[in-house]
């Protein structure tokens, strides 16, 4: 979504959904409790040590992954105007629904993403298997309304599953509980019947997507309009994902806490250690916008990348596919290029922890164990030097090469000398810095500690 129309956070704030954006930033589960259900009962506020050991059980992989693939794709993707372009030009239903006709997607589209994620260095993927236009990319006995039976006549999901798993990657399914296209998904909020009939609809296709496509990573609700999570029966929709998948980990937007935060287009980092992951487009757009031409440079995903990284967190990148599946060649350029980076510096992004640094003009950092990486998107030549650094710096070197760098380090200051005038890396550029207990930078005392001179 463009930041100047209304995202999904912002829907939630209209709406009275503010229970989704304050739960999230409580370190509790969703749920019951054991492996099949792990959370604590509604409600509570501390976990049980069984339910923190079986959520680290199933993040392991994701905290270790970092980098992620979001793919955004649907009847939207032939009108080519923005995913929310049903609501926003105030399309009728029927009219809509004629798209239906129009989307014939070449066989297997999804073996080009999972490749290009793969390539990129992404590690695992997510669908939209129903975004909110109410059109499902999947196999339903609950509505003919899907790809399988309108003029695609195929199970997409099953595409999209079989070629994930093909480049060894995680899967992952997007649903909308929001609904645009449901005659009770609006006047739900309303009539309880209405709310009965929709809540057996929606928690079908989920049992449906938990069921049909074999092991599942990724659980990502989005859009919980416009009911409460008592109104979706969010207690019970997880329990049921848990029973049928218990390795699976689950996002916020049920409007329960799930297993991790979903910040939106910014890096927002989770306060108290809890898992967090930014979902972020490469332009403007979550689906497939011809005119949109904001495209993200390869330095800035890589920036963001390591910003994400850096605090703790997952960086989940958006394509928009056209309606024959296809990337927009803007997209295939950039991540080729984000891949090359990736392939020689991914080594300083995987399975990364917080780090405790300050800010830098011109660097950024990542860290594992002792070892603190420094990332220079803005080279600045021969010299870098960090103020604040806490900790003794045993070594140095360049990344990507191994390439021994000399260092000097006082109180206040530390400067890596002898270095390239120009950058050895594009887009950015990575030191590798062993110290001697974790890396602790505050450049604040610089400003406290720093000798005045006589006036």
């Amino acid at each position: 979504m463009q930041r100047t129309e209304m995202s999904r956070r912002d829907y939630f704030k209209l709406l009275g959904a503010g229970a989704c954006v304050t739960a999230s930033a409580i370190s509790v589960g969703c749920g019951g409790k054991g492996p099949e259900a792990p959370t604590p009962e509604a409600g509570t506020t501390q976990e049980s040590a069984e339910v923190k050991a079986d959520r680290a059980r199933r993040m392991k992989w994701w905290h270790e992954a970092k980098f992620g693939m979001f793919v955004h794709w649907g009847l939207y993707s032939v009108l080519g105007r923005h995913e929310w372009a049903m609501e926003l030009e105030g399309i009728p239903v029927a009219e809509y629904e004629q798209l239906a006709k129009q989307f014939v997607p070449k066989p297997n589209a999804a073996r080009a993403w999972a490749r290009l994620a793969k390539q990129t260095g992404m590690k695992y993927m997510v669908m939209t298997t129903k975004h909110h236009e109410g059109f499902c990319l999947f196999d339903t006995k609950y509505t003919s309304y899907c790809a399988p039976k309108q003029a695609c006549g195929r199970d997409l999901v099953r595409e999209y599953v079989d070629a994930v798993r093909a480049e060894g990657l995680r899967v992952g399914f997007y649903h909308s509980l929001m609904d645009w296209h449901h005659p009770d998904a609006a006047r739900c909020a309303t009539d309880e019947t209405a709310r009965q009939r929709y809540i057996e609809y929606l928690h079908g296709q989920i049992r449906e997507l938990c069921t049909n496509y074999g092991k599942i990573d990724v659980l990502w609700y989005d859009v919980a309009w416009p009911l409460d999570a008592k109104g979706w029966e969010s207690e019970k929709m997880n329990k049921m994902v848990f029973e049928l998948q218990p390795d699976i980990i689950v996002n916020n937007r049920n409007l329960l806490p799930g297993d991790f935060s979903t910040p939106e287009q910014e890096i927002t980092p989770e306060e108290g250690g809890r898992a967090w992951e930014t979902c972020m487009t490469m332009n403007d757009s979550w689906g497939y916008h011809r005119a949109d031409d904001a495209w993200k440079t390869p330095k800035t995903i890589v920036r963001n990348l390591i910003s994400c990284a850096r605090d703790g967190g997952n960086y989940l990148l958006n394509i928009g596919p056209k309606p024959d599946g296809s990337i927009p060649e803007e997209s295939v350029r950039t991540l080729s290029t984000v891949g090359k980076w990736m392939e020689k510096n991914g080594a300083a992004i995987y399975g990364t922890e917080r780090c405790r640094a300050s800010w830098h003009t011109y660097l950024n950092y990542t860290r594992k164990g002792n070892t603190l990486f420094v990332h220079v998107h803005f080279w600045p030549g021969a010299t870098v030097a960090i103020g604040g650094f806490q900790t003794k710096v045993k070594s140095a070197r360049l990344f990507a090469s191994g390439q021994k760098v000399n260092f000097e380090q006082t109180d206040i200051q530390t400067k890596f000398t002898g270095l390239p005038e120009k950058a050895p890396d594009d887009p950015v550029t990575v030191l590798a810095v062993e110290c001697e207990a974790e890396p602790v930078i505050d450049s604040l005392l610089v400003r406290k500690n720093r000798k005045r001179e006589q006036v």
